[in-house]
């Protein structure tokens, strides 16, 4: 059977790919969620994926986590995990995010997941991120997680990973609506900010609109 890939909604493994043939065996893909949001963590997550080709069919129904229907981002994660070399997913808190700014931030999640890796990766292939600090070769794309198939595993693990804490949050901090909007700006969050004010997870420095 052959697939065809749509380079814009499936990613391929063609970064991969070269990467392998110049002996870089350990590559790992990152990707974040939650940057934008108004409330709760940033979280990332770093994948390592088996050099081998044939996973584009197996992991056929991963692409970029946005463009997933939330049933499809849940069924697919635990087969990303099975499947990858090594994979971990890490998080900075909204005070992290107020105090550093929502970029740094963003990458110390990064970095805190791919220090906590099971296997040590020889190359980095980011959703534009870049890491000056980090001494391994990098390439930042632009929507990696549309063209790398590590990126856009680490996106969907990311994703359900944040969702899944959101959730949590809804009780601890309830008439919010967190587990519906994962503290986006929704107009729901606005209505409830109206009533409630900010809560503890909110980021106050971001310019939130209610």
């Amino acid at each position: 059977m052959m697939f065809v890939r749509d380079r814009i909604k499936f990613p391929t493994l063609n970064f991969e790919q070269d990467l392998w043939k110049a002996g870089f065996l350990f590559v790992a893909g990152i990707d974040e969620a939650g940057r934008g949001a108004w409330a709760g963590p940033v979280y990332a997550a770093a994948v390592i994926l088996p050099t081998d080709p044939s996973l584009l069919q197996t992991l056929e129904g991963v692409r970029d986590s946005k463009l997933m229907t939330p049933l499809a981002r849940e069924t697919w994660a635990p087969r990303i995990q099975a499947i990858a070399l090594a994979w971990e997913v890490d998080f900075a808190s909204a005070e992290e995010i107020d105090t550093l700014g929502i970029l740094p931030a963003t990458k110390l999640a990064a970095t805190r997941s791919l220090e906590a890796l099971s296997a040590i990766p020889n190359y980095l292939l980011t959703d534009f991120l870049i890491f000056p600090n980090c001494e391994l070769p990098q390439t930042a794309l632009i929507k990696g997680d549309r063209l790398s198939l590590s990126i856009a595993a680490a996106s969907v693990l990311a994703k359900t990973t944040r969702d899944a804490h959101m959730r949590e949050l809804e009780y601890r901090y309830p008439g919010y609506g967190f587990a519906r909007h994962k503290g986006y700006g929704t107009h729901f969050h606005q209505e409830a900010l109206r009533r409630n004010g900010l809560c503890e997870i909110h980021r106050k420095s971001f310019s939130i609109s209610y």
